[in-house]
């Protein structure tokens, strides 16, 4: 029987342990300064990799099993879509991202043309440019719950598109390089991938669900994940033999599984797995970053980086803008996939086996096209940041246009209805149905507002007061009395109707009080700059509805549960999340109490002693306790809450005396005391209580 541990497993063994012990530790260390993990691993690689450490001699191991990283985290974002979603996009993957990646290609070519590259290397260049990586982005928008924004969904289209495109660049090059090809072989080729992905759908819809049903049956989860993975790995593969990357396989895989009901039972246990494995391919990439190449020829990295930013959020911008689509979706999914992808490396090496480098230089062209690569991908996180917040910007731009535009078109003088002290309910959706029967038996008088005419005729059937109409419009709002009105609640289900109404009612009415429905809580902020007073998220709501429930099964006091459900619903998830002081639980052993963070704090006194008083004002407590102790994990005695800038921090009794350390950081001079039933002050400089 061979020994456990054989001489020849020992050097993998060892690579394999520097390789994840080196992740884990890079990756914590980046979190801990406020990098995602993704960046961690990518400088992880660079550091062990054969150009700094030189930890791993085999890069090849480490490729082998972040290919396998890359099947396993398209698979499970093709488990969270379907069949359906994909059909709803095929005009933008086809139609966008054909566009994207020949213009990309094109544009290439013409600016290495300028500078003397000829056309068969700039094309090629064009190639390694155009492809962007499908693995950071899904992953980037599945973190950020972005995936099913529109822009996110134009990203995926685009990518997809991408993926295929691999087949037939990867036929070029041979022809590009001087090599034997034919357009003849492009096409068996391309038709050969597509037969493929049809067969593979087709199973997915007929083969697929019953298999699951009886794999599931059997109740063993050791059975179910291999069966799991058996359906990743074997689709991808067979995806391979027509030329198609495995990655698109295994994404394929993915919507085969979607189609089941136990697809989230997939989902849940495939996920250890794809978190390793994926980890794996981001520290691959960042070995092949040669960092005294960087930092001898910074210019040179730093000016490709900016060229194929600045192209390729331009052309994508315009591709997705030739479809229709918004400036605020297309600037977005632009700046998102404004990396190069994984798949341009195997890309790249095939050139170079044809003869063809990045730019048409063999000495620098393929150092310099990996650092802008890896560069690139390591600001990923920061261009998705950019993404969503240039999409709000432009959105509540567009939003303000048009409300401006519909007002002026508006202009004249409407008849109003004969209300005072009112609510003006828009739209007549089933949220608005529910607040019209409370209202009415309230009996608080309402008009409703409506385009749709189904919905208008089942409200003048039950007799309620409707006016047919946009509410988006000035002249529909104030035939409903705007001006009059007390309270406007806008539940359209449309957020840039919402957003649109919002607008034009603050503007009509800056003293009404305007509500608004949205989904997730990231529009809350976008929605209350348009005009809303308050915003009812559905994501935050079911979170305070199950926290509430828990508490109540506890039997908490229910003054206590509605003071938690205020907390959160004013500090949305940053009073939830344990990283936010304002969440933290008090350390063990603390001997004092917690602050109400949404109530404010004022400081009353009559001294003329202090010469420090105007600089006082009323505040909220920054967190519920001793900001730096919670963030230790310390206890304290008493709390101090500075009037300056509101910062919570425990006393000169407390270990470690933090209220006294913010005064000598911050030089804010007045505190007051956090404890109950005490109102005194004290002027740090003058040493003088108040």
């Amino acid at each position: 029987m061979p020994p456990l541990a054989t001489a020849a497993a020992q050097p993998f063994m060892v690579q394999a342990v520097v390789l994840i012990v080196a992740a884990a530790v890079i990756a914590y260390l980046s979190y801990r300064i406020g990098l995602v993990p993704i960046v961690g691993f990518l400088l992880a690689g660079a550091v062990i990799g054969p150009h700094a450490l030189g930890l791993v001699k085999d890069p090849e191991l480490v490729n082998q099993a972040a290919e396998i990283g890359v099947m396993l985290l398209l698979f499970t974002i093709g488990i969270e879509f379907s069949l359906d979603k994909l059909a709803s996009l095929k005009t933008l993957i086809f139609g966008g991202g054909g566009l994207q990646v020949v213009l990309t290609s094109l544009a290439t070519m013409l600016l290495l043309r300028l500078g003397g590259v000829p056309w068969q290397a700039g094309l090629f260049t064009g190639f390694l440019v155009a492809l962007s990586s499908t693995a950071i982005t899904l992953k980037l928008l599945a973190d950020r719950g972005e995936s099913d924004t529109a822009w996110g969904q134009v990203a995926l289209g685009l990518l997809i598109f991408q993926d295929l495109a691999v087949v037939v660049m990867v036929l070029l090059v041979p022809m590009l390089g001087g090599q034997l090809g034919s357009t003849a072989d492009i096409v068996i080729a391309l038709t050969k991938a597509l037969a493929i992905i049809a067969i593979v759908l087709m199973v997915a819809r007929r083969v697929m669900p019953p298999l699951l049903e009886r794999v599931a049956r059997t109740c063993s989860p050791e059975l179910f994940l291999l069966a799991v993975v058996a359906i990743c790995f074997g689709t991808a593969w067979l995806t391979s033999l027509a030329g198609v990357s495995l990655s698109l396989g295994a994404f394929l895989a993915g919507l085969v599984v979607s189609e089941s009901r136990f697809s989230q039972h997939a989902f849940g246990e495939i996920m250890p797995l794809e978190i390793l494995f994926s980890a794996m391919f981001f520290v691959s990439v960042g070995m092949l970053l040669d960092g005294p190449f960087v930092l001898a020829h910074l210019p040179l990295v730093l000016l490709a980086v900016a060229v194929v930013l600045v192209l390729k959020v331009l052309v994508t911008t315009g591709a997705a803008l030739a479809l229709g689509y918004p400036l605020s979706v297309a600037a977005a999914s632009a700046f998102v996939i404004a990396q190069i992808g994984e798949f341009s490396f195997v890309l790249a090496r095939a050139g170079e086996s044809a003869g063809l480098f990045p730019a048409g230089r063999a000495d620098a062209g393929g150092p310099t096209f990996i650092a802008a690569s890896v560069l690139l991908m390591v600001i990923s996180p920061q261009l998705a940041a950019i993404a969503s917040s240039v999409s709000r910007r432009l959105d509540r731009r567009r939003v303000v246009r048009e409300a401006e535009r519909v007002m002026d078109a508006d202009r004249g003088e409407p008849v109003s209805v004969a209300l005072s002290d009112h609510v003006i309910v828009a739209g007549y959706g089933a949220a608005a149905r529910h607040l019209v029967r409370v209202l009415r038996g309230s009996g608080i008088p309402f008009v409703i507002t409506t385009l749709n005419p189904g919905g208008a005729r089942e409200a003048e059937a039950e007799q309620l007061l409707v006016l047919r109409g946009d509410a988006g419009r000035q002249l529909t709002l104030t035939r409903a009395g705007i001006e009059r009105a007390r309270v406007v609640v806008i539940a359209d289900d449309d957020l840039p109707t919402t957003y649109r109404v919002s607008a034009v009612a603050r503007t009509l009415a800056p003293g009404a009080r305007i509500l608004t429905r949205t989904r997730y809580m990231s529009e809350i902020a976008s929605l209350k700059e348009a005009g809303s007073d308050h915003v009812v998220s559905e994501e935050l709501e079911s979170i305070v509805g199950l926290f509430s429930e828990v508490l109540r099964t506890y039997k908490v006091d229910a003054a206590d549960i509605e003071s938690h459900e205020e907390s959160i619903r004013g500090g949305g998830y940053a009073a939830l999340l344990p990283s936010e002081d304002a969440a933290k639980p008090a350390p063990a052993g603390h001997t004092g109490h917690l602050l109400d963070t949404t109530r404010t704090v004022t400081l009353t006194t009559t001294s003329t002693a202090c010469s420090h008083l105007d600089q006082s004002h009323p505040v909220k407590p920054a967190s519920s306790g001793c900001a730096e102790c919670l963030r230790i994990g310390s206890s304290w005695v008493h709390l101090r809450i500075c009037m300056i800038c509101g910062n919570v921090g425990c006393c000169d009794s407390s270990p470690n005396r933090h209220a006294t350390a913010h005064y000598h950081a911050s030089g804010h001079p007045i505190m007051r005391s956090g404890e109950p039933e005490e109102t005194w002050g004290w002027c740090y400089v003058d040493q003088i209580e108040l």
